[in-house]
């Protein structure tokens, strides 16, 4: 029986962070994975490979849309094996990364799927391990809806959207959530007719009102379709075609759309599936959610949990700030992650990102605000690679100008949004950023002038 200070179970970004730091602190350390590579849902079927596809295609869109603008003549062809291939090559780059890590940090794999039959044992196969600290880290999968059964063929989930055999001529997506406006965005760029079918009234909830409206603009503009306050019912296969059901929540009418492919991409939830948490007297919530305190423990001594298999947002790097902060606890130090800073980005084109407050959260939190609004338009980088669309909007207190909270939609918004978040982790003004000095021409130049706006206001507005 081996013996290990600490055994992780689940080797996605939460996971692997979680074992790495715990081994650098001193610790001997054990990380249980059931997949043939390590890295999760995030390396092998979600956050990487959707970017490598989204990259692929945004190269496909230009060629398209904006080489003949800049004078290059070109006539692209699609290979989608090819280009399955290169998403399949950047996966594995990334999870061989991984394992060189733990060899480098002395992380031993265990490889298997994990019960814990008692506090302080782990069960991986036929062997039982021990360890003084368990940490379970066992991601999320997608979450199902009633009438709509997965085949991960017509019917998928994101899963199966990045293993499509052949391109779609039409697609419905079922969720106006990150997932779905993603992996549309790719297949509408291939030439497929996509359809958003949305519950709410609304695209990307939780996200600024404003930028979720543009954002639909934007992508209407590129192609896609979108049904909004609708319901759906169910969907049927037959032969190589599926139809969708729904109904609008308006008038409770009835409605049939059919497509050659159906995502199913209406959030996830906890997988903790064969573990034994109820055996254990584990808490969980209604949601399947680990109850955890303040410092990530269980109701089991010595049992903790992080990433998506607790409450908060289901990001990677949520996990992995969770997962060092786990490691640091167990070492003996003060872990800790500001859940106030924590950024939210959808890596379509334009890019959306977020983090903080919205104006919708600070008018019912009753809270005095202002707001620094600068759009891409008045930015001469953007506007020279065709993307002045979008804005940079930035809230702050009305008396103290402390920043609580940005909204961006436009060229690289997912790298812009972190100079905002180091302003927020030191408790900066809007002034404050808006006296940085930043280098001209660059698309940060919009972050700095919507500071300014917070002010006597911005120059090239």
């Amino acid at each position: 029986m081996a013996q290990f200070d600490l055994i992780v179970i689940g080797a996605g970004p939460g996971g692997y962070v979680c074992a790495i730091r715990a081994a650098q602190l001193g610790l001997k350390v054990a990380c249980v994975e059931g997949r043939e590579t390590l890295g999760g849902t995030c390396l092998n079927v979600g956050c990487i490979p959707s970017k490598a596809l989204l990259h692929a295609t945004h190269m496909l869109h230009e060629t398209h849309e904006n080489f003949e603008k800049m004078g290059i003549i070109a006539k692209p062809k699609v290979d989608w094996a090819k280009m399955r291939a290169y998403k399949d090559d950047v996966i594995g780059q990334n999870t061989k990364g991984i394992e060189f890590l733990f060899k480098k940090n002395k992380v031993t794999w265990l490889k298997g799927w994990a019960s814990i039959p008692e506090a302080g044992k782990v069960k991986v196969g036929d062997e039982t391990h021990q360890a003084k600290n368990i940490v379970i880290a066992s991601g999320s999968e997608a979450a199902s809806l009633p009438g709509v059964e997965v085949d991960e063929k017509i019917v998928v989930t994101s899963t199966g959207a990045l293993e499509l055999e052949k391109l779609p001529k039409k697609m419905v997506v079922i969720g106006g959530g990150v997932i779905g406006l993603e992996m549309g965005s790719v297949y509408a760029r291939l030439g497929a007719e996509v359809t958003v079918i949305e519950y709410l009234d609304r695209l990307i909830p939780g996200n600024d009102g404003e930028v979720a409206k543009t954002f639909q603009r934007i992508l209407k503009k590129q192609g896609m379709e979108f049904i909004l306050g609708a319901a759906v019912q169910k969907t049927e296969v037959k032969k190589t075609k599926a139809s969708v059901t729904y109904k609008l929540r308006k008038d409770d009418s009835e409605h049939q759309m059919e497509a050659d492919c159906v995502l199913l991409a209406t959030g996830r939830r906890p997988f903790t599936d064969g573990m034994g948490l109820k055996e254990l007297g584990i808490e969980t919530t209604k949601g399947g959610q680990i109850q955890t305190d303040k410092h990530y423990a269980t109701s089991v001594k010595g049992i903790y949990a992080l990433g998506d298999a607790i409450a908060g947002p289901m990001l990677a790097h949520k996990a992995e700030d969770e997962g060092m902060a786990v490691a640091e606890i167990l070492a003996g130090q003060a872990g800790h992650v500001n859940y106030g800073v924590i950024p939210g980005v959808i890596y379509t084109t334009p890019e959306v990102a977020s983090v903080g407050e919205t104006e919708e959260s600070l008018k019912e939190a009753g809270r005095a605000y202002k707001v620094g609004k600068f759009s891409f338009m008045g930015n001469g980088r953007a506007k020279a690679v065709f993307q002045g669309e979008g804005f940079v909007k930035i809230l702050a207190d009305k008396e103290t100008d402390r920043i609580l909270g940005a909204h961006l939609i436009g060229p690289m918004a997912g790298d812009l949004i972190h100079e905002i978040c180091v302003a927020m982790e030191f408790g900066a003004a809007a002034e404050d950023l808006a006296r940085t000095c930043h280098a001209h021409p660059t698309f940060s130049e919009a972050v700095r002038e919507a500071a300014l706006a917070c002010g006597d206001g911005a120059i090239h507005a």
